[in-house]
């Protein structure tokens, strides 16, 4: 069994990996991660059985680290680490997701281990809502290609654009096909993102103007993109004093 050790703490990696040794089936490691970044690569590149994933990191969460994972084509199990308080392991308990308190136990992670199990998309969204994490806007986009999983940073997105079942991902180095509806989107990505149409979401900071064409339709512009995307009339307003008060 391939165990994947992610943790911003490299003496609490060091720690979980001595435990690990202790363990006679848990032998080889598949590696360690000390962000929730790296945890998604080498989960890709290293295919491990379980994860032992530390909650917070800086930048992207453990959590947000579990959702983008649980897209690969063969996901490993999640064990999350924690020091929550007793409210939000409650959360845990009742979306039946493996988890550890820290200071981790051996006796504790021995079991964990056996009872682990993956995790879907609707166990980590009701985790985000209850947990402490539930304010941390979202870091990270991954889209399945034909490189594996890629993982875009939101810093480099330009536009979220939606037609039927799939979102278009425009970004700073090209485009991606993701299955994410823009309510989800825009709730978790949070201001720096605004709707400027039923199935257009911008960054605000790729704005560069907003005027009418010769039909009376309302179009911005962004830096980096050739064609004017289409605002709705609503939203116009909005947009006018965004503008004004970037």
């Amino acid at each position: 069994m391939k165990v994947l050790i992610v943790d911003d703490e490299p003496l609490a990696r060091e720690r979980l990996r001595y435990m690990l040794d202790r363990i006679p089936d848990i032998t080889p490691l598949a590696g360690e991660a000390a962000n929730g970044a790296e945890a998604v690569k080498l989960s890709e590149q290293m295919g491990p059985d379980i994860i032992l994933m530390d909650i917070h990191m800086p930048g992207m969460t453990g959590l947000e680290a579990a959702a983008h994972i649980s897209q690969l084509e063969c996901p490993p199990a999640i064990i999350f680490c924690t020091a929550y308080e007793q409210h939000a392991i409650e959360a845990f308990q009742v979306q039946a997701v493996g988890y550890l308190l820290k200071p981790v136990k051996q006796s504790r992670l021995e079991m964990a281990l056996q009872q682990a199990s993956r995790v879907n998309r609707s166990q980590l969204n009701a985790l985000q809502k209850q947990g402490d994490d539930e304010n941390v806007l979202r870091t990270h986009i991954s889209a399945r290609t034909h490189k594996g999983l890629e993982l875009i940073p939101v810093g480099e997105i330009l536009y979220f654009l939606a037609d039927n079942k799939y979102t278009t991902v425009c970004h700073q180095s090209g485009e991606v096909l993701i299955d994410e509806p823009l309510k989800s989107l825009q709730k978790q990505l949070g201001d720096p993102f605004v709707r400027i149409h039923r199935n257009a979401l911008v960054a605000r900071r790729a704005i560069e103007s907003l005027t009418r064409n010769n039909e009376g339709i309302h179009e911005i512009r962004l830096r980096g993109v050739d064609k004017p995307l289409v605002v709705s009339r609503r939203h116009v307003a909005l947009l006018r004093k965004l503008m004004k008060n970037p």
